[in-house]
């Protein structure tokens, strides 16, 4: 199990597989309604652009453009990347890593960073974490989706090697990178992993 964080080896994993991913989940249609409930009211309460920070295929990045929200998709992998422009040409997406969004400095009024930071070695995950507070305003919002568990440990991700977290130890990794924490959701399921979701206010 590789367990070593390499953006280039996620990009390439996520790009060899990207028609599968789209199929299985790259589309709001796949995804849980209790997930499009949550980023949908997340988006009612931002103000001033956001980036979807590994938006893969685009589908969380239309879901919130069509809610009113200026929003530009960035994802490592160029194959999401061509996908999402040909489904939305309307919406600007682009090739970029997470921990280097390309903006500047308290531009952003929110970021959404849905299971983007699950391949992150725990202690990589402060990059893409101190970017975020970096080009949030203060009081921007991140909205985090990650796995969740009672240990901090790696599994086999269907891609690539991603890590699961417990609720508390991963606020405080966020709290750390100057963030409040502002509200956690867990859900449990008897045939899938067990999910999370971090609302965060950047202080």
């Amino acid at each position: 199990m590789r367990d070593a964080y390499s953006g280039e080896t996620v990009a390439a994993a996520y790009s060899e597989r990207a028609a599968e991913y789209v199929d299985v989940c790259g589309t709001l249609e796949s995804v849980h309604p209790d997930d499009r409930a949550l980023i949908s009211t997340w988006a009612k309460t931002l103000t001033g652009p956001v980036v979807d920070a590994g938006c893969g295929p685009g589908h969380w990045t239309c879901l919130l453009a069509s809610l009113g929200v200026d929003v530009e998709g960035v994802d490592l992998s160029e194959t999401f990347v061509d996908h999402a422009r040909r489904q939305s040409p309307e919406i600007g997406f682009r090739v970029g890593d997470i921990a280097s969004l390309g903006v500047d400095d308290r531009w952003l009024g929110g970021i959404l960073s849905w299971y983007s930071t699950i391949h992150h070695t725990p202690n990589r995950l402060v990059e893409p974490l101190a970017e975020f507070a970096r080009a949030l305003r203060p009081g921007g919002s991140l909205l985090l989706g990650f796995f969740e568990w009672s240990e901090l440990e790696p599994f086999d991700h269907a891609v690539v090697t991603a890590y699961r977290w417990p609720v508390e130890r991963l606020c405080a990794v966020v709290e750390a990178a100057d963030f409040d924490v502002i509200e956690t959701l867990t859900r449990h399921e008897s045939e899938a992993r067990s999910h999370g979701a971090m609302v965060a206010r950047r202080r």
